[in-house]
């Protein structure tokens, strides 16, 4: 493995550390039932938590379930990069959307585009993320003018 890569692993490895311990830290648990809960050594959790034993995926997995988080999409947030908005969404609906969202979203593809998804071209991700994010906004601004004139009336 190259220089460039390790460092690469290292940084996602030591804010994945700080994203778990932040969320144990947040669940308010002790980190003695966090362990309990995911069959996870004390000792074993106390290093994963500062960054000095890497965690496994189920292990990251299991700690963020027993935190109360979304855990896969807390998981692929936290090794993208993006733990803060994890954790500035862990107390919204944010993070369950997203965890349904990318579920279903293989079965959504499949069946509205059939063959031809295979004609996806990866460069089109980033377009289609913000013109999703603009349908879901256009849908919240609709419910709240239905609210308006419910109201209204």
């Amino acid at each position: 493995m190259t220089q460039s890569r390790q460092d690469k692993w290292g940084e996602a490895s030591r804010g994945l550390a700080a994203f778990l311990d932040h969320a144990v830290g947040e669940s308010g648990q002790s980190r003695r039932t966090i362990a309990a809960q995911t069959n996870i050594n004390k000792d074993a959790l106390r290093r994963i938590l500062a960054g000095t034993r890497p965690a496994t995926l189920q292990e990251a997995l299991t700690i963020l379930d027993a935190c109360g988080h979304a855990p896969r999409t807390s998981l692929m947030l936290a090794l993208a990069g993006y733990s803060q908005q994890t954790v500035d969404w862990q107390s919204s609906a944010v993070l369950q959307f997203l965890e349904t969202f990318i579920s279903e979203l293989p079965v959504a593809l499949d069946q509205a585009l059939g063959e031809r998804l295979l004609d996806v071209r990866p460069r089109w991700a980033k377009g289609a993320a913000h013109r999703t994010a603009g349908l879901l906004s256009d849908h919240l601004a609709q419910l709240e003018r239905q609210d308006e004139q419910s109201f209204a009336l």
